[in-house]
């Protein structure tokens, strides 16, 4: 997979070469390029941002050089439909990031994360990005950050952590948190007493079935106690 990610803040996502993710990268199972918007200006003092028609406070990120950027990206493409890029510019006025929407993701072939800053970018941006290939405004949650760094940042790893090869051990991608719709449960290593604190005896049993058993009431427990939204208003549809 090619990730593209401009940004006013390149070094931000130095943090890409480190971890799983700085290996998948080193061994080209993850394309990850990270641009600076303002060399995609043309003033010399770089301008990236603008006061607000209509007024209000703060201010707005230009349309030029995020179109000049956005046509530099997809020059090599334009003539094949299949490596048309997917657009992501992480807002908070964008649609709910989720496992699913990662999962989504992970098997497209090429995505391009447009980070915002100040008041948000032109919104003809998004409306020039939509002929180029597929726009998705996404949320990490129902708050507001200081840009689209940390947000890409966030999603980048999760989206990338799917790819096959990325992570070595792909059967421990199947019971983490929100792949069965549930809270990951409790887990445990040796030793078995910690500072009085033991380990549930269930789990030193060897029997897979209780084991098993175990960890899905554990899930459930707490899915309900901590995020009952999950569970919806009929909790016999999840098994």
């Amino acid at each position: 997979m090619r990730v593209d990610v401009v940004t006013i803040f390149p070094s931000f996502f130095d943090v890409l070469e480190v971890s799983l993710l700085g290996k998948a990268r080193a061994s080209g199972i993850l394309d990850v390029r990270v641009h600076d918007l303002r060399d995609f200006t043309t003033d010399r003092h770089r301008t990236i941002d603008d006061t607000p028609y209509g007024g209000g406070a703060g201010m707005v990120m230009k349309p030029e050089p995020w179109g000049q950027a956005l046509d530099a990206l997809v020059a090599d493409d334009e003539a094949n439909e299949e490596t048309r890029p997917t657009f992501i510019f992480p807002s908070p006025a964008g649609e709910r990031f989720t496992q699913a929407t990662a999962r989504e993701l992970a098997g497209h072939r090429r995505l391009v994360f447009g980070c915002g800053r100040y008041e948000g970018i032109d919104e003809r941006v998004f409306d020039y990005a939509e002929t180029l290939g597929e726009v998705r405004l996404l949320s990490l949650g129902d708050y507001v950050l200081n840009g689209g760094e940390v947000a890409a940042m966030a999603m980048i790893e999760a989206i990338g952590r799917l790819i096959p090869g990325v992570v070595g051990n792909p059967e421990s991608l199947v019971e983490e948190s929100h792949e069965s719709g549930l809270l990951e449960y409790p887990s445990y290593t040796k030793p078995a007493v910690w500072r009085g604190r033991e380990v549930p005896p269930v789990l030193l049993s060897g029997h897979h079935g209780h084991v098993a058993q175990w960890r899905h009431e554990q899930q459930l427990d707490r899915t309900r106690s901590r995020r009952p939204d999950l569970l919806g208003d009929d909790e016999s549809s999840v098994v």
